[in-house]
């Protein structure tokens, strides 16, 4: 049994479920040092695990991340939604891109709908997103999403700062 992931789209894209095309994208994602603050860089069998855990998150929690696809090509070009394992302390929208997609607006689009699905279809009242200190074109999708930096924190290897997105009455 699984849950029904709602599909959603942006102008450019779709949050879909993930699906087993979605992991060679991924294993090269995790393989690269970019994947740093998203628990790699690492091998594939680890990758396949991390892999996992998103369609796991939807089954437990109800809600999750999505793969995004491109409308015009269907190419996968990586994972934003919401997130909220154990020890974090609250709901987060995380993004992140596979190698090659970066600079062209993806992760800003696909976390304003993640966002907007995370308020208008399950309900949340506020969110957060951690992002290393260390990945300011991370840091500038928040800023660009409207969120605050609110304090730092110690995250995985390093630091990250958490921003505090507007709450729902802001989304527009």
């Amino acid at each position: 049994m699984s849950p029904a992931i709602p599909r959603f789209t942006s102008e450019r894209l779709v949050l879909r479920a993930f699906t087993q095309n979605d992991f060679e994208p991924m294993a090269a994602f995790f393989a690269d040092p970019v994947s740093a603050s998203y628990g790699g860089p690492c091998g594939r069998d680890e990758a396949w695990r991390k892999f996992a855990v998103y369609s796991g998150h939807w089954m437990l929690r109800g809600y999750g991340p999505w793969a995004l696809e491109e409308k015009t090509s269907g190419a996968f070009v990586g994972i934003s939604g919401l997130w909220f394992p154990e020890g974090w302390s609250e709901p987060e929208i995380t993004w992140a891109l596979v190698p090659g997609q970066h600079g062209k607006g993806y992760a800003t689009e696909a976390a304003k709908r993640a966002l907007q699905a995370a308020y208008e279809h399950f309900g949340w009242t506020t969110a957060v997103s951690v992002v290393a200190t260390t990945n300011p074109a991370s840091m500038a999708v928040a800023e660009r999403l409207g969120a605050q930096r609110e304090c730092t924190i110690p995250f995985r290897h390093g630091l990250a700062h958490v921003y505090r997105h507007r709450g729902p009455d802001a989304m527009g």
